[in-house]
């Protein structure tokens, strides 16, 4: 266990960020599965400005990289142009 009153609050903000960041990667996996999901080119198009925008923020605030975020809304891109 650390004993410097900086690293106690470090450890108790990183845990406090972690699990900040774990929710928004996951709800933004769970966009981004539906969207491959849809089968309807409509409803896709629709969704696809608004998981672009949520993946956008993401990176923006370093929960996933940026190239990553690039690399699926590419791959969103086509698969919802395939459609």
């Amino acid at each position: 266990m650390a004993n410097h009153k900086s690293s106690l609050k470090r450890i108790r903000s990183t845990q406090a960020k972690r699990l900040h960041n774990r929710y928004y990667a996951k709800t933004a996996r769970n966009a981004v599965r539906d969207l491959r999901a849809a089968t309807d080119k409509e409803v896709a198009l629709t969704m696809l400005p608004k998981v672009a925008s949520m993946l956008d923020r993401l990176a923006k605030k370093n929960v996933i990289h940026k190239n990553k975020a690039a690399n699926l809304k590419s791959k969103l891109s086509k698969t919802v142009n395939a459609l």
